[in-house]
């Protein structure tokens, strides 16, 4: 009877020391999880500065060329308008679009004024992806209402900003020159010769400034400089989005949605954190669409969405020229003048959740209407202005 109790009593002590073990070493592999995930981050930032110094010298390389192409193509800023709108749909990232833009108008291969509408029609075009996201809930009317209404409200915001702020722009530069005084300024307080100085000599020995050295084919280099930032954006947004989403997304409405304001907050910094809008913005569509979270609950973190995103032009700008920290700051201050206008007043904020609601019951009744609606607004209109202002 002893001898059992004692062998069990051994046993229990083995087991419990195995359970020791099993946990430090899952410890352990969480802890080297980290430091792997961190170190990838790392090298994803240094991927991300070095695509867009290889792309900003690439430019330099054949400045004039480039130049004369593509402003003879943005001169008109309507179809700098949808051209945004197009290169966003159809790479899906408004980050990879901006630091591109960015990088061009750092370059001098864009100009400030022909660039500030590409800037607003990557805005529109980012939409895209919650709005395909929520033709996954077509096979249920109800849900399929609700999920189309979560994807197109940000549609839709972004369309009005669009409508109040291309007119100011287009006729007093409301956006350009703001971005400008702001920019002045921050030069200003910032820069010292000689730091300047060791600047252009750190810049001679860059990665951009050797390649384009190496390489005789510039457009090559820009093809691939595109290939590694989209790469860096979409490497790096993936691994923040399973860290700090993953596992407590099915919880995200539980702390987040009860207040707009800390809604707006979480929406600002979750897409700072994953640098993509897309990401972001297509978590509200399920949410929406199964009653977790109400549409006008979801559009503070919306707007907070188009807030963060911003952060990818502002980095892609450090180190760069004056009109390259405009252009950063002119996507930062479209989004920050939506902000103002909606967030603090109800009712302004009620409206795009309502049109996006009457849109969801249009396509309610006919859910074909979703479908034509993806294709016109981001395929077929854009292209077929930028090809009749090409044509005639």
């Amino acid at each position: 009877m002893i001898t059992n109790t004692g062998n069990k009593i051994v046993s229990a002590v083995k087991y419990i020391e195995t359970g020791v073990k099993v946990i430090e070493q899952s410890k352990k592999r969480e802890s080297l999880m980290v430091v792997g995930k961190v170190l990838l981050v790392l090298l994803t930032v240094l991927l991300f500065l070095i695509s867009l110094d290889i792309m900003g010298n690439s430019f330099l390389s054949l400045r004039q060329t480039a130049a004369e192409t593509i402003l003879s193509v943005t001169a008109n800023p309507f179809i700098g308008l949808f051209i945004g709108l197009l290169l966003t749909a159809i790479i899906q990232s408004s980050s990879t679009s901006t630091a591109m833009i960015v990088a061009l108008v750092g370059s001098g291969a864009l100009s400030l004024s022909s660039a500030v509408p590409i800037i607003m029609g990557a805005n529109i075009g980012t939409t895209l992806t919650s709005t395909i996201i929520s033709l996954g809930f077509i096979t249920s009317k109800r849900e399929f209402r609700k999920a189309i209404s979560a994807g197109s409200v940000h549609d839709i915001y972004n369309l009005i900003l669009t409508v109040i702020l291309f007119p100011l722009e287009y006729y007093y530069q409301f956006l350009s020159s703001m971005s400008n005084t702001i920019a002045a300024l921050l030069v200003r307080f910032t820069t010292d010769t000689r730091v300047a100085a060791q600047t252009e000599n750190v810049q001679s020995w860059s990665p951009g400034a050797y390649l384009t050295e190496a390489v005789d084919n510039s457009w090559l280099l820009v093809l691939l400089s595109f290939i590694m930032l989209f790469a860096a954006i979409k490497i790096m947004s993936q691994i923040i989005y399973t860290s700090l989403i993953g596992k407590s997304k099915d919880h995200m409405q539980d702390y987040i949605f009860n207040n707009p304001y800390k809604s707006f907050a979480w929406g600002s910094v979750i897409t700072a954190a994953v640098q993509s809008s897309s990401i972001t913005t297509s978590l509200m569509v399920p949410l929406v669409a199964t009653s977790k979270v109400s549409l006008q609950k979801s559009f503070p973190f919306i707007i907070g969405a188009n807030i963060g995103t911003t952060v990818t032009a502002l980095i892609a700008a450090i180190y760069k020229s004056e009109a390259a920290i405009s252009i950063a700051l002119v996507h930062f201050l479209f989004n920050s003048f939506g902000v103002l206008v909606f967030l603090p007043y109800k009712p302004l904020r009620r409206i795009p959740g309502l049109l996006a609601g009457r849109f969801g019951k249009l396509t309610q009744r006919n859910r074909l209407i979703g479908f034509i609606y993806i294709v016109l607004m981001f395929f077929l209109i854009p292209f077929l202005l930028i090809y009749l202002n090409n044509r005639f």
